[in-house]
């Protein structure tokens, strides 16, 4: 499978940890868990505590599952409280 460029956007927390509010990743593999492994190795522990407890919007879809496929662009949402 060829490389994907990937829109990834960051929410509150999730743009704290990455120090930006969006960036271009490219990924081997276009899924939920390749992209965790890359945000993990490249912000470490405040990114991971995010990541913990966030989670993904896939295609306006919410998605924790590792094996999820993504597409164009990403969210990264941090857990969010109240109701």
């Amino acid at each position: 499978m060829a490389e994907r460029s990937v829109l990834v956007r960051y929410f509150a927390a999730a743009e704290e940890a990455a120090g930006r509010e969006e960036e271009r990743v490219s990924l081997d593999t276009p899924t939920v868990g390749a992209l965790r492994e890359l945000l993990d190795a490249r912000y470490g522990e405040a990114m991971r505590l995010v990541l913990r407890n966030g989670s993904f919007l896939v295609d306006g879809v919410v998605s924790r599952d590792p094996d999820a496929a993504i597409g164009e662009r990403v969210d990264v949402l941090p857990p969010f409280a109240g109701g």
